[in-house]
Formats: C-alpha cells, sequence, structure tokens
C-alpha cells in the first residue's frame, strides 16, 4: 500500500482538483496533514448537480478516488454514530461500500457515484424518480472531456452504456451482506493506510484515532444492519440497470436516414377490414368473444370532466372519454417521461401516450406490436406504428392529464366478431405543440412523388376519394420537449400482405429524423 500515497506533487494536484483551485498546497503544511483534512471533511448532502459530476470526475483520478472512498466511508460512519437506529443511514453506507468493490473499474464507480448519491438524498422514498433525474447528470459526467478520454483509451469502439449496464448487473449480482462487510474492512485497511504516518504529526494523533475508533465501532454493528439493507439495494441498483438499458435503446434506435425507412403508408380502413376478417390464422391482437374493458359512456362523466377542464385538466371528446373503461385525473411531476408509438404519416404530439412503466411492459412483451395493439386497443388503419418519441417532463415542471385503463375497440363493419382488449393504461393530455404535415401525392401504383405537396388545409378541403390520393408524411416535429423519432423494431406492417405494397421512400425531412 505504501507505493499507492501520493507525492506533494500529486497531493496539489489532487487538492485543485477537490476544490475546483489551481492554488498551491501550503509549504508548511504536509501531504499526511493535508490527507487527514481531506478525510475529516465534511460529506456535503446537498451539493449542486454540477459539483456532483466534478465529484465523480475527480474519483477517476490514482490516488483522488481512495481518499474520497475513505471521506465518504468516514462521513456515513459519523452520520451512523450519532443514530444508529436509521436504517436509511445504514442503506447509504452500503452505497459507499459498493465502492470499494474491488473489481470496480473507475468510470463505473464514478457513474455509481452519481446515481447513488441521488438515491441517497430520496431517503429510500422515491428510489425510481430519484434514479431517473440522476440519468442527466450521468450523461453530462460521461460528455466531460477528460472521462470521453478515459473512453477512448481504455474503452474504445464499445457501446459505453451498454458497458455501464453490464457491469452494474456484475455488482448486483455479486452483492450480499458478505461482500459489504468485506469491501467495509478494505475500507478501514484504506484508512489505517492512509492515516498511519500522520499519527506521528502534533495535533493530529487524536483526531485520527477519534476517527479510526468510530469507523470501527460502526463496523463492529454492521453485520445484521448491512443485510437488512440489501433489499433497498438491490431496487436501486435494478433501477440504474434499467435506466441505463433505455438510455442505450433510445441512442440505438434514433432514426437517423429516411431513406432506410420501409414504410408502406398507412393502411386504408376498408383495406384493413379485408385483411381483418380474412386473415388465417387471425392476428393474435384480434380478439374474440366479450369485451374485456367495456368504453365509459361520455353522458355520464361529461359533468365531472367539464368541473375538472375548468381546474387546468384537458377537455376531452366523447370519443376520448369512451376510449377509456375507467378514467382519473392527475398530475404527473417531472422528472418524468411519456411515450408515444407513431409512425412516419402520424404526428409526435398527439392526445395518448403511454408511461414509461407501459411502455417497458411494451417492449419486453414477446410481441411488442401486437401487445400494443391489442392492449391499447390501436387499428391498423389508425396508425401503422414503427417508430415512437419521447415526452420529456423536466424537474419541477408539471402537467395536468387524463389516465386509466384504454377500452376494448370495436368497429361497425366487422360487427361483434372481433375486438381489441385494451385493458393498459393510457394518458391523454393536449399540451403541446403539433407537427407540420406535408400530403405528397401518391400514384397507382402507391410510389410517393416528392412534386407538388400539399398543406393540411389544402387536404382537408378535398373528397374522401381525393384524400385517398395522397400520404400524410410528418414534416417538422415541433414541441420542444419532444424527442424522437426512434425506430420500434417492430416494423411497419401487420400483415403480410402490406409487403408486397411499394415502399415510400420517404424525403429527407426533419420531422422524420432524430431532433436531438
Amino acid at each position: 500500500m505504501a507505493n499507492n500515497i501520493p507525492n506533494a506533487t500529486q497531493a496539489r494536484d489532487a487538492l485543485a482538483w477537490m476544490t475546483g483551485e489551481q492554488k498551491d498546497l501550503q509549504e508548511e503544511k504536509s501531504i499526511w496533514e493535508w490527507m487527514v483534512e481531506a478525510i475529516e471533511g465534511d460529506f456535503n448532502e446537498n451539493r449542486s448537480t454540477g459539483q456532483i459530476v466534478f465529484d465523480a470526475a475527480i474519483s477517476m483520478i490514482p490516488f483522488v478516488d481512495q481518499i474520497c472512498d475513505v471521506r465518504d466511508l468516514v462521513a456515513n460512519c459519523k452520520k451512523l454514530n450519532e443514530d444508529m437506529s436509521d436504517q436509511w443511514a445504514w442503506v447509504a453506507l452500503a452505497l459507499t461500500l459498493i465502492g470499494l468493490f474491488p473489481s470496480l473499474g473507475s468510470l463505473v464507480k464514478g457513474v455509481l457515484k452519481i446515481f447513488f448519491l441521488f438515491v441517497r438524498r430520496s431517503g429510500g422514498k422515491a428510489v425510481v424518480k430519484a434514479v431517473d433525474s440522476a440519468m442527466t447528470w450521468v450523461v453530462t459526467f460521461l460528455r466531460k472531456k477528460q472521462v470521453q478520454d478515459y473512453i477512448k483509451k481504455y474503452l474504445p469502439n464499445v457501446d459505453i452504456l451498454v458497458y455501464l449496464k453490464n457491469e452494474t448487473i456484475k455488482v448486483k449480482n455479486r452483492l450480499s451482506a458478505r461482500e459489504l462487510l468485506a469491501a467495509f474492512d478494505r475500507g478501514i485497511k484504506l484508512l489505517d493506510d492512509l492515516t498511519n504516518k500522520a499519527k506521528y504529526i502534533p495535533g493530529l494523533k487524536d483526531k485520527i484515532k477519534n476517527t479510526v475508533a468510530i469507523v470501527r465501532k460502526i463496523r463492529n454493528a454492521a453485520d445484521a444492519p448491512l443485510a437488512k439493507a440489501l433489499a433497498p439495494l438491490n431496487e436501486a441498483l435494478a433501477r440504474v440497470i434499467y435506466r441505463l438499458d433505455m438510455e442505450s435503446y433510445l441512442q440505438r434506435t434514433a432514426v437517423r436516414n429516411t431513406t432506410n425507412v420501409h414504410f408502406r403508408g398507412t393502411l386504408p380502413e376498408a383495406r384493413a377490414i379485408t385483411l381483418m376478417r380474412t386473415k388465417e390464422p387471425r392476428p393474435i391482437w384480434l380478439s374474440k368473444g366479450s369485451l374485456e374493458n367495456k368504453p365509459l359512456r361520455p353522458n355520464d362523466y361529461r359533468s365531472d370532466i367539464d368541473k375538472k377542464v375548468k381546474e387546468g385538466y384537458p377537455p376531452l371528446h366523447d370519443y376520448n372519454i369512451a376510449s377509456f373503461s375507467k378514467l382519473s385525473a392527475d398530475i404527473i411531476t417531472g422528472p418524468a417521461r411519456l411515450y408515444r408509438v407513431t409512425s412516419p404519416a402520424n404526428g409526435a404530439f398527439g392526445e395518448c401516450w403511454v408511461t414509461e412503466e407501459v411502455f417497458v411492459k411494451i417492449k419486453n412483451s414477446s410481441d411488442p406490436k401486437a401487445a400494443w395493439r391489442k392492449y391499447l386497443a390501436v387499428w391498423p388503419h389508425w396508425n401503422a406504428n414503427g417508430q415512437f418519441v419521447v415526452y420529456d417532463i423536466p424537474p419541477g415542471q408539471s402537467i395536468k392529464v387524463w389516465r386509466g385503463p384504454a377500452s376494448s375497440q370495436t368497429n361497425d363493419a366487422l360487427g361483434d366478431s372481433y375486438h381489441l382488449s385494451g385493458g393498459w393504461e393510457q394518458v391523454i393530455f393536449k399540451e403541446g405543440k403539433f407537427d407540420n404535415t406535408i400530403y405528397y401525392p401518391v400514384d397507382t401504383h402507391g410510389r410517393l412523388s416528392l412534386k407538388s405537396p400539399i398543406r393540411r388545409d389544402a387536404y382537408n378541403s378535398l373528397s374522401p376519394a381525393n384524400k385517398a390520393k395522397y400520404q400524410a408524411v410528418r414534416s417538422k416535429i415541433k414541441e420542444p420537449n419532444i424527442h424522437g423519432p426512434y425506430d420500434t423494431g417492430w416494423g411497419m406492417t401487420d400483415f403480410d400482405e402490406q409487403l408486397k405494397d411499394v415502399r415510400i421512400g420517404l424525403p429527407n425531412i426533419s420531422g422524420q429524423v432524430i431532433n436531438r
């Protein structure tokens, strides 16, 4: 360990990093005095997000990471020394001990430091929101120059978010009370090594002795409380893994080149009905029998809804009300994300959304496209699907919404034979800017012509027969809180027969490629 102790030059560099000030260490102050002061320093739980990212970055510097680990360990132990019955303080200690796992790389440690600080602040009451809030700052951390330099040197050609996810899975898989206690012992050994020579400096001996005594006292009492901390630790790590996976998924599925979009247009209703009637075997998203989720009757709810509209909730048309089997008003406060499955012809902003929980449920289904159609009750002639967008609700902001399980959907042309089941939660809100849409002529062979497109007003003035000669294409996403579009990976067809249709070559316009 002695070879791992920094010299005075390294200490001066470390001090500059830890304080954010480029100043020399006082010459009369030895490296050992400085190190004890750093270890004994206050651990500020109320640091700004910028300081959090900075702290994660300096933890990647040799020697400094050891001092940071010991500082955090000492701070946790001092807090527990005041109240050893505080179970969340034990969880906070356990989060620090994970940073002392010997196989944990400095990049992974830096990322987990950010996640764990937000989790500690949550007090165990909102771990999901804490991890989601931390993700923005993890991305900020990963974009820092020194972190990018590290990645280019040690992890070239690696999907860094997938790497971090897999490394966090390894941490979660090895998590146990035994591992945490072993990490605690390593932390005490590191504390002893870092402070050993400082014991002989006048004025520091008693301070070090008291600090070590507190840490050892907490270690002696740690067996049962750390075992009890495993459940919230596993919950936090599971959410971190999920969050990293989702961020990687969004980056990998971004639509960047519209010449590769396999879009064959939106099915006309008549053709969709024919295919649903004649397809053998029938699509798995098409249900038979009685309705599982009966639609609400608008007249029964109109009065209550109109009262809520006066309170700022979005107005609902009768068809909106009937799209629910149960309905409640709610406020969603950021940071939060809503997801909307769409297509090149459908709006990025629209009325109907799902929460992240429901989107993950769809994504993890054996047949995501079928699950989306079936349980959110979306007819193929309504939405060709194939893309999705994300609506970010920033921290501190809120939107008023209507939410509840989607009702079963019927179609008069299908009679009582078939329906869409519904049952998964949908969210309706209307505060946002609608996209620009362009309507391109389509010839008798289904080919889209980029010449002579028309705008919405002109399209709306056409007869139904003439409207059928145009294909809507989203030309610009105007709502600033929306990012996308992303490729679902499900494809944009529901029937094999559609594969015979001419693939439409979409123009390379902003509404069809990732907007950020």
